[in-house]
């Protein structure tokens, strides 16, 4: 198996970023993914990690899908086709008027608009623990060809993605640890997948039934797994990934 690649999402469901290598910590998030969220104005503000419905996403704002990002010390950049690139500082209040201007006309009119800019002390992951998710290019493969279309791995914006394994064989690794680089994961659990998936990445419109395609060919609606770092060290975009027996 080999590491093909590594993104991070700095803000929750506002853009994608690749790295060439990253440090990941025992029990932490990859480092500034999920940093911040978008909390929409139906939320009642609350402080720590809270789940997804709490924040502006992709599976209610599928144009959100089409964001890449770039984070530069204390600002990022967001670029998206149809909007002019922002570079902000999410931290300062005072661009806080600037990025809601930006993404209102990203969101759908019949949805709660975007609020505030928050963060957790973690990455505000789907998982309730903190996570670094591990996907597969050949189940990538696999569901597009059920399909006949090509996929591409921004759909799922997942953290690593893996060359080499067969087809759905990720999920046979949970409840075991893999070695990548001088790190270590341990799988912990399935993740299931949400409409978010179905809007193309280049465009932001809903172009796929992902759900669908997913619970026809394989009887449920999981892509990818979640990880835990249990051995923190140094990941490199090729670098091998081997399975730790028990």
């Amino acid at each position: 198996m080999i590491l093909s690649s590594i993104w991070r999402h700095p803000i929750k469901a506002h853009g994608r970023e690749e790295l060439a290598s990253v440090l990941l910590s025992a029990g932490a998030c990859l480092p500034y993914d999920r940093h911040w969220a978008v909390e929409h104005e139906a939320a009642r503000p609350a402080e720590g990690w809270r789940p997804c419905t709490h924040f502006s996403r992709g599976a209610k704002a599928p144009a959100l899908m089409a964001i890449t990002s770039r984070l530069t010390g204390d600002s990022i950049t967001l670029s998206h086709p149809n909007r002019p690139d922002l570079t902000f500082r999410p931290d300062d209040a005072a661009d806080l008027p600037r990025f809601l201007d930006w993404v209102r006309p990203l969101m759908p009119e019949n949805r709660a608009a975007s609020a505030r800019i928050v963060q957790a002390g973690r990455g505000m992951t789907d998982s309730e623990f903190p996570s670094v998710s591990i996907l597969s290019t050949a189940s990538l493969g696999d569901l597009s060809r059920h399909m006949g279309q090509d996929l591409s791995i921004h759909r799922w914006r997942g953290n690593l993605w893996l060359d080499g394994l067969a087809p759905w064989a990720e999920f046979d690794l949970i409840g075991r640890s893999i070695a990548i680089g001088d790190a270590v994961l341990r799988i912990e659990e399935p993740i299931t997948r949400c409409r978010a998936t179905t809007a193309n990445p280049a465009t932001g419109i809903i172009d796929a039934d992902t759900l669908a395609a997913l619970s026809s060919h394989c009887g449920h609606r999981d892509f990818g797994v979640y990880a835990t770092v249990i051995h923190g060290g140094t990941i490199t975009r090729g670098d091998a990934a081997r399975l730790i027996e028990a």
